[in-house]
């Protein structure tokens, strides 16, 4: 199940964030210091119904048939006229890594975000040792595209990445 993070959310994003702590620091972005703070949390959810509705940004949380929370996707900096495209970022929990949840999930929402959304192109970017994150993209039709030298801070550093992109008109079951 994909829906838009809740307030509700908090306990289970903080519980799940922090089990996997060591799983996801390595490809993202320094943590913050009140990371798993309320606070944090209740500007996160202001700051994402903000680009929502400025049409910048799509949030999702998913979750098993149980209910459990599994990781997060958000397609980020969207961008309307002559370019058509948002950027795709995800994270699993570490418990539930490798089990097919993200890679349904993927295809879920770039299929919404080609229809729904009118999107032509999704672009995505992995850290060039996250082959799991490069083959998932790989299975849900991205192509890679080329090697995007120091492009995020990713865990305090400078990280190169591989760039990926899925177009609209390459759309098929994947």
């Amino acid at each position: 199940m994909l829906r838009r993070p809740e307030t509700g959310d908090f306990p289970k994003w903080v519980e799940l964030r922090e089990a996997s702590r060591d799983f996801l620091q390595p490809y993202e972005p320094t943590w913050a210091r009140d990371e798993f703070s309320m606070a944090n949390w209740r500007a996160r959810l202001r700051r994402h119904e903000a680009e929502i509705a400025q049409g910048r940004s799509l949030p999702w949380f998913l979750f098993s048939h149980e209910r459990e929370l599994l990781g997060g996707i958000t397609v980020s900096n969207i961008r309307r006229g002559v370019a058509d495209t948002g950027t795709l970022g995800y994270w699993m929990g570490a418990p539930h890594a490798g089990k097919g949840f993200m890679s349904e999930a993927v295809r879920a929402i770039a299929d919404d975000l080609f229809t729904t959304h009118r999107l032509h192109r999704i672009e995505a970017a992995a850290v060039t040792d996250n082959e799991a994150s490069q083959r998932l993209l790989l299975r849900c039709g991205f192509k890679r595209e080329g090697l995007a030298r120091g492009y995020l801070r990713i865990d305090g550093q400078w990280r190169d990445h591989d760039l990926f992109a899925r177009l609209a008109d390459s759309q098929r079951a994947f």
